[in-house]
């Protein structure tokens, strides 16, 4: 979502030599073709409260002031709205640092941009306000990544050895989401989705995901029936592999997730399943569906639903298989 922010910046700065630091989670997608067409990307090592990613990265990912500080560079711009981002900037020693008067950091930056004061205000919309503030000339543009041609073979690869015909309709599915079970669809819902998608649209469905997914998967191909097989990459991919095959997709299901958002900046429309969650803040944005049940309690913002999780349970299989069906021309 901070891709449009990102281009804004290249735009306004083309012959500065710009980096992208990034937490190695996501540092990846930016070796992908991406508005920000950074000269130099840093993998910074996950924070101190993801125990397990520290321990996989730590070893490989430099210190992030070391990190600034060895880049010896002349601005930093700061998305993360965090006092520890701000502080670290300033500790190694960069001389301009921009970002939103947030979380006492004023005095930490050179140009503190007041925080938009809008509701609802979309997250890409949120950082092309910063760059705004900055006097910079932000157009309109959709968050976009291209995926290279070689991860586009790594990706038809995995898809063949998995079964995979060549010229196959190919429907994602992404059951999982990091923020909590309350964001997730019923995976028997999901269960329902694929048997028709591959028996009434002909498609093969793919699931996708983390390692952390696999407990969704499994619900749902044990409630699959016998002649339903979809092709399971869940703990499979990696992130750019796995832009690669949503590349390949024809269309998408998924909850409020980041392979949600890789999935519409890969140019892929996604059926988007909220619930306890803002749309309005965190849709895909672009021509896609966006699938709610209107309810008393959302959005609440909630990692587990105290009632009956009834936002959820109340988006149907047939409006998700219709939203499908639409996008592979089928009718239904």
């Amino acid at each position: 979502m901070a891709l449009p922010a990102l281009g804004a910046i290249r735009a306004a700065f083309p012959d500065a030599r710009m980096a992208i630091a990034a937490l190695a989670s996501v540092a990846p997608l930016f070796e992908e073709d991406t508005a920000a067409a950074q000269d130099e990307l840093i993998s910074l090592a996950q924070r101190a409260a993801d125990a397990r990613a520290v321990t996989e990265v730590q070893a490989h990912t430099p210190n992030e002031v070391a990190a600034l500080t060895d880049g010896k560079f002349d601005a930093a711009l700061l998305l993360p709205n965090s006092f520890r981002s701000a502080w670290n900037a300033r500790t190694a020693g960069i001389p301009e640092r921009w970002g939103y008067a947030a979380n006492l950091r004023g005095w930490l930056l050179t140009r503190a941009i007041a925080r938009p004061k809008a509701r609802h205000l979309h997250q890409s919309e949120y950082y092309r306000e910063l760059a705004r503030g900055l006097g910079l000339d932000t157009p309109e543009s959709l968050p976009r990544l291209n995926v290279r041609p070689e991860t586009v073979h790594r990706a038809d690869s995995l898809l063949v050895r998995n079964g995979v015909d060549a010229g196959a309709a190919i429907v994602g599915f992404a059951p999982g989401a990091a923020y909590g079970h309350a964001k997730r669809w019923p995976p028997r819902r999901v269960a329902e989705v694929v048997t028709r998608v591959s028996k009434e649209l002909g498609a093969v469905c793919v699931l996708v995901g983390a390692q952390a997914d696999s407990d969704a998967a499994r619900e749902i191909e044990s409630s699959l029936p016998a002649d339903v097989r979809p092709v399971n990459l869940i703990g499979r991919t990696d992130l750019r592999l796995l832009a690669g095959v949503l590349a390949r997709c024809r269309a998408f299901v998924s909850n409020d997730s980041g392979a949600m958002h890789l999935a519409a900046a890969v140019g892929v429309p996604v059926a988007a399943i909220f619930g306890p969650t803002d749309d309005r803040v965190t849709r895909p944005l672009g021509d896609h569906d966006v699938l709610v049940h209107q309810v008393f309690c959302r959005p609440c913002m909630l990692r587990d639903c105290p009632i009956d999780h009834r936002c959820m349970k109340g988006i149907t299989s047939d409006a998700v298989v219709a939203a499908v069906a639409a996008r592979l021309g089928r009718s239904q």
